[in-house]
């Protein structure tokens, strides 16, 4: 009993961290609907400059509070210099162009944290206060764990009382239902969004400083950080504090308790319980339901016929593809198979993001699971690559198939964090399958036949990734693609007039978890390797990037913007160590100054 209660304990003290940072996402979210991908950033900063206060006082429990309060601040304002100089620039963006400029940002200050606080973790010597512990029969309980356990109530308490007995909470409270009349009633917006953003970023920078008695400042908090806390947030509704509360408490007490009971699955049961939730909660436990995604997609303009200039670069393009292997080196030709497998991985979520208004943050679970199904029919099954390239989209399409039955009615942001709960669960499974997928050390020796050659594997990648794009790309041309455009403008009319749309988006589903499947089994045998990264977060914003830099309105986007991701993230890990703060401002500046991407800003200049 002794040790059940420090186990609930600990779970509990792991919560109310969480949920300092969940609330400042669910504040900012609430009132800016801003999906801030950086947020996890702000923690690390937290992390970082809570170690410098704190490093440089004494070691009473009184400096402690003051430096946790003094990081509170300045991450607080370094929030609202954010949210000053670049969000207010696309607040009335597309979600997802919201997401993928708050990605770049959290590549800046990870790299601008490793200028300035090197690379090694940096810990907090513990004072005397802190390595204090309380007797629970024959356990030990830390002291310090104890305050965390009364500061998560603490905190929300607060919180409610600020958004309840204040005129600062009324107008956060008022424009979380309703933006457009808080501004018709005179309220300045800017100064309210900068404030509301300075708080949640000062809620996350605290959680961070918070983390070092018991941990370390290091540069992985970031996204280990944002994904909990998008998980609690999405679990207990987007916006919704009592269900950041809740939900803090559910993953807690689920990590610390799926260690002791469910070892091998641990890494799976957080996001197995947040699909369970959405299953039958399709909002979150208190959420309420959030403008989804595919309307924003759908207020852009219509995707009109491709010019016979496009047509006649795009032969261009691939005759000098296909007589690269005649002039090139083997760096530059491995470049150019990663291109044309980047093309289709790009071309098959975009499938999903621009006629079916379908928002994917986790596709990389199809691209993993082509590749392992390759890599295993190879290692256990002997199979010749013909066959074993066949088995990666049979795979990935019945999974997908299978996956979407079960979500295809959902839509927004909630859809977009099921894929990306799937994504980790298969990430979890091949992680800690060592015994069939070697687990973190992966599946090597899988490059294809010596007969076949580096060229002659590069042709065949060029010619299936190309023949799949282009299957792909008049599916968008045919019947099928102009009904997923209708529902994705509109179910309900759609429906009406007699359009299948369920059947419809899951055919969708199927076909684009097929294709990236395709480009997963390819990958595998370009690289001649599989590991549980490709089906990992990474590999999902990989393709997010190059569908949104490219543009989704346009058929060409995923294409270009494929070429243009390889091309400039091959460059920079070449030209410079600071790649990440580079990829990050190319991809604000694209963002800010090219909304709809370069292929939509093409069109329309050449429209003009």
């Amino acid at each position: 009993m002794d040790f059940l209660l420090a186990q609930i304990l600990t779970g509990l003290a792991s919560a109310s961290s969480l949920f300092l940072v969940a609330a400042g996402l669910t504040i900012i979210f609430g009132v800016t609907r801003v999906v801030n991908f950086a947020h996890g950033s702000l923690c690390m900063l937290g992390a970082y400059i809570g170690w410098t206060v704190l490093s440089h006082t004494s070691r009473d429990p009184a400096a402690f509070v003051g430096g946790v309060v003094a990081t509170f601040a300045i991450v607080g304002a370094i929030g609202a210099l954010l949210e000053a100089t670049l969000l207010r620039r696309i607040y009335h963006a597309p979600e997802l162009l919201q997401l993928l400029a708050t990605f770049g940002v959290m590549l800046m200050i990870q790299d601008m944290t490793l200028w300035i606080w090197g690379a090694g973790d940096l810990t907090l010597p513990r004072a005397p206060w802190l390595r204090g512990f309380i007797r629970l029969g024959e356990e030990r309980f830390p002291v310090y764990d104890l305050v965390l356990i009364f500061l998560g109530p603490g905190v929300l308490g607060a919180l409610w009382l600020l958004l309840h007995r204040t005129r600062f909470g009324t107008l956060i409270r008022a424009a979380t239902e309703n933006r457009d009349m808080v501004a018709a009633l005179g309220i300045d917006q800017r100064r309210l969004f900068t404030a509301v953003f300075a708080l949640g970023a000062g809620l996350a920078g605290m959680a961070g400083a918070l983390l070092l008695p018991s941990g370390s400042a290091n540069l992985h908090i970031d996204l280990a950080v944002v994904v909990d806390a998008f998980v609690v947030v999405v679990i207990g509704g987007m916006g919704s504090l009592p269900g950041a509360f809740i939900g803090s408490m559910m993953i807690g007490l689920l990590q610390v308790f799926g260690v002791l009971l469910l070892p091998k699955i641990t890494l799976v049961l957080v996001f197995l319980v947040m699909a369970i939730v959405l299953a039958i909660r399709p909002n979150g436990l208190f959420g309420q339901p959030a403008a989804a995604t595919a309307q924003a997609i759908a207020r852009w303009d219509f995707v009109g016929p491709a010019s016979s200039l496009l047509g006649w670069i795009g032969a261009a393009a691939l005759i000098v593809a296909t007589a690269a292997p005649l002039f090139t080196g083997a760096h530059v030709l491995g470049i150019m198979t990663e291109a044309a497998i980047a093309v289709l991985f790009a071309s098959s979520l975009h499938l999903l993001m621009g006629p079916a208004g379908i928002a994917s943050f986790g596709h990389a679970a199809w691209f993993g699971i082509g590749a392992y199904a390759s890599a295993l029919a190879t290692r256990w099954l002997a199979a010749p690559l013909p066959f074993a390239l066949l088995l990666a989209p049979i795979m990935a399409g019945v999974l997908a198939a299978l996956f979407g039955v079960a979500v295809v009615r959902l839509s927004g942001v909630y859809l977009a964090m099921l894929t990306l709960a799937f994504a980790q669960i298969v990430w979890a499974v091949v992680f800690q399958w060592n015994t069939m997928t070697g687990g973190d050390n992966g599946l090597l020796g899988l490059w294809p036949p010596e007969a076949l050659g580096l060229r002659g594997y590069y042709w065949l990648t060029l010619t299936l990734c190309t023949a799949a794009s282009v299957l792909l790309r008049r599916m968008q041309r045919a019947p099928f693609g102009y009904a997923l455009r209708a529902g994705r403008d509109s179910m309900p009319r759609a429906e009406a007039i007699g359009l299948p749309m369920v059947h419809l988006r899951l055919a969708a589903v199927t076909i684009a978890g097929a294709a990236a499947g395709l480009a997963g089994g390819l990958y595998g045998f370009a690289k001649g390797s599989v590991f549980p990264g490709y089906a990992g977060i990474d590999r999902s914003v990989d393709a997010l990037l190059m569908v949104l830099l490219g543009g989704v309105q346009t058929i060409s986007g995923p294409i270009v913007g494929a070429l243009a991701y390889t091309m400039l993230y091959d460059g920079l890990l070449r030209l410079t160590t600071a790649w990440r703060f580079v990829l990050g401002a190319a991809i604000l500046v694209l963002v800010v100054g090219f909304p709809r991407g370069i292929a939509g800003a093409a069109r329309v200049w050449h429209g003009r």
